[in-house]
């Protein structure tokens, strides 16, 4: 293991190192990396991080050992990244977000997806819980001033919610409890009368909402389907999920 474990540091792996670690709320950090690798990176805002956190860990599964992350900001002139790190649960990554520390290195891969920035509509609705706050947010800045944007962003804590990077709040945001799909859905059709021209949603977070509200905006809206932008980024009942 440990020979794997070096071949891919060194081989396919990029190299970085922490900053800056900011507490942002009692539930998520700001991780800063910094290195020349991302000084050469090919950026899409929404493109995320499949980090190797587990490297040295002997106890730990091969899948354990790696955990994705999106990027909240990117400053490729300095070489830094920002990460926004939730730690509602008690999983590898949020151990890992807990005890890393300024000075460690970290080793990354980068990868694009489909939940990306698209900026062709002229109305949008943005939908996640704490896990995926930072990643709207990236999407939310790149998609064009101008834009009519309605957003259902909620956790069972408001205050577990956090700015964007310029310390404001460009969303709403809702105290609801976990997996709060009948609720969205009750505020949903109110919304979606008021969008105006061509629209896209953004699905985000806990992988049972995005499927109920997946299956909402396809059967009940009568939506196509490329105009739901859907990404579960972790299921209670699960381990490992992007």
């Amino acid at each position: 293991m440990r020979i794997l474990e070096n071949f891919i540091k060194t081989v396919i792996l990029e190299e970085a190192t922490i900053t800056e670690k900011v507490t942002l709320s009692n539930k998520a950090y700001r991780i800063r990396l910094q290195g020349d690798s991302i000084r050469k990176a090919t950026f899409t805002p929404g493109a995320f991080l499949r980090m190797a956190i587990g490297i040295g860990k002997e106890e730990l599964s091969m899948k354990d050992k790696i955990r994705s992350y999106s990027v909240w900001d990117i400053d490729k002139e300095k070489g830094t990244l920002d990460l926004a790190i939730a730690t509602h649960s008690n999983g590898v990554g949020s151990q890992w977000a807990k005890h890393c520390k300024e000075g460690d290195t970290i080793y990354y891969k980068w990868k694009k997806g489909n939940f990306i920035a698209d900026d062709s509509a002229e109305s949008y609705i943005m939908i996640g819980d704490l896990s995926a706050l930072s990643h709207l947010y990236m999407i939310n800045r790149n998609i064009g001033k101008d834009k009519q944007i309605i957003s259902v962003i909620y956790n069972s804590n408001k205050s577990e919610l956090f700015p964007d990077i310029d310390g404001h709040f460009p969303f709403h945001f809702y105290e609801l409890p976990e997996n709060p799909y009948h609720e969205i859905i009750t505020k949903l059709k109110d919304i979606t009368p008021t969008l105006k021209g061509k629209t896209l949603v953004y699905i985000a977070g806990d992988s049972r909402t995005c499927i109920a509200l997946n299956h909402f905006f396809r059967k009940e809206l009568h939506w196509d389907t490329k105009r739901i932008k859907t990404k579960p980024f972790w299921n209670p009942e699960k381990q490992g999920l992007e």
